[in-house]
């Protein structure tokens, strides 16, 4: 029964709906009383604190206030403005310019959400207004918003190569090949979907003026993830320095633009602080229940059941991708993370994939998830944000899930998508 007493624990107060931090700690001190640990109460407080004192995760609170500065000084509208004049003369140019705008903001943002709710605000009226089934204007921002995890730099990059003992640099820059091309992919149903349905173009031909125009405006909000990622690539600052950075540019764009205003800042403050906080006291309750998997040596008896099984590179990766999407699909992403990577990665050098490429593909399919019922994050998220029915939004979003998984198997059986970027520029790494 006491084996049992943790997969009980886990069960019973996720159905219940008890915040996932919570879930994480007690899961972990339940499975610590299964194997009989017997100084409990000492090391739940280390492992809490050891698991947020690492220095790499100081750059999560200036990501998550550069956003928030950003979508309160109108830098995003002028992305989306220069989005809408290049590539709005297409059929389905707003759907386009959404996943356009989305890919540019999760290279300011780093976080699902933080894309999502700007997307909902500025790009789901115009959709509507335009013709498009609100709905599917929701799915869209939803499978966008997932690119905020993928493209550098990105809160879980961090989060993985923490765990996982890997470079942050390293990571941010596989992550721009594989989120631009699920970025393609959602583009692809967009295609489909536009020439079966008609939809609308912002704009009847292409304007060179206009774009010029909009892209002069816009080019100092573009010249952000610029100078973001270019400047961790480059060796310039690292991505902490690059977190305050990102917020130093948008204050400065915000209060050029004219929409920003010092009593702005103890909202923006509180808020990120709020966010941060969550995040970082999930990092810390997860740490709970990785120590005591690895303490109970849960992570080798895992590789070794499995290779019992079989030792077929390809299998075993089909297993990982359906095991982290359907835990992604009842867990929020970051709790999956933290529970799984320390479980799985060594399963990935057993097997001897790539610890970037493996990853990289680790992330994509948990972000995946977030769109994915009955638990996806970001559809709970779109609902509330833009007033789109849930039960409409769930059946809409089938599509891009369809393309995301997909995308992501490709990337998962063909890693030179993945790695060879990350090899050209740092081949010593």
């Amino acid at each position: 029964m006491l084996t049992a007493l943790p997969i009980i624990i886990f069960v019973v107060l996720l159905v219940a709906g008890v915040p996932i931090a919570f879930v994480l700690a007690l899961t972990g001190i339940a499975h610590m009383v299964s194997f009989g640990y017997a100084d409990i109460a000492n090391i739940i407080s280390q492992k809490m604190f050891y698991g947020i004192d690492v220095f790499s995760y100081t750059c999560i609170p200036f990501f998550i206030c550069a956003g928030q500065i950003m979508n309160k000084g109108g830098v995003t509208q002028r992305i989306v403005d220069v989005a809408q004049e290049f590539i709005g003369h297409k059929r389905g140019g707003l759907a386009y310019a959404v996943v356009l705008v989305g890919m540019v903001l999760a290279a300011i943002l780093g976080s699902a959400n933080a894309v999502a709710v700007i997307l909902c605000s500025v790009m789901i009226p115009a959709m509507v207004a335009s013709g498009y089934e609100k709905e599917f204007a929701g799915s869209l921002v939803a499978a966008s918003g997932c690119l905020g995890c993928i493209i550098p730099p990105s809160v879980d990059f961090v989060i993985y190569s923490v765990l996982a003992g890997v470079s942050v640099k390293r990571m941010f820059v596989a992550g721009i090949v594989p989120g631009v091309f699920l970025g393609l992919c959602f583009m692809t149903v967009v295609f489909f979907r536009a020439k079966r349905r008609n939809y609308p173009k912002y704009r009847e031909k292409f304007a060179p003026k206009e774009a010029l125009k909009s892209l002069l405006h816009g080019l100092p909000s573009l010249m952000v993830p610029v100078i973001i990622v270019g400047g961790v690539l480059g060796g310039v600052f690292t991505p902490t320095e690059s977190g305050a950075i990102a917020c130093a540019a948008a204050t400065v764009l915000g209060f050029f633009y004219k929409n920003l205003r010092l009593r702005d800042f103890p909202k923006i403050l509180a808020e990120s602080g709020m966010v941060s906080a969550g995040i970082l006291l999930i990092i810390a309750c997860g740490n709970i229940l990785a120590w005591s998997l690895a303490y109970d040596a849960v992570p080798e008896r895992l590789v070794d059941g499995i290779l019992s099984i079989t030792d077929n590179g390809n299998l075993v990766m089909l297993l990982v991708l359906l095991l982290l999407f359907v835990v992604g699909c009842v867990m929020e992403a970051f709790a999956a993370e933290l529970i799984l990577v320390p479980v799985l990665k060594p399963l990935g050098d057993a097997m001897g994939f790539d610890p970037i490429h493996f990853g990289i593909i680790v992330i994509i399919i948990l972000t995946l998830a977030l769109m994915t019922p009955p638990v996806g994050m970001l559809l709970f998220t779109t609902s509330k944000v833009a007033r789109i029915d849930l039960n409409k939004l769930n059946r809409s979003i089938w599509q891009f899930v369809a393309a995301g998984m997909i995308g992501t198997v490709i990337l998962a059986y063909v890693p030179q998508f993945t790695i060879w970027l990350p090899n050209l520029l740092y081949p010593a790494g």
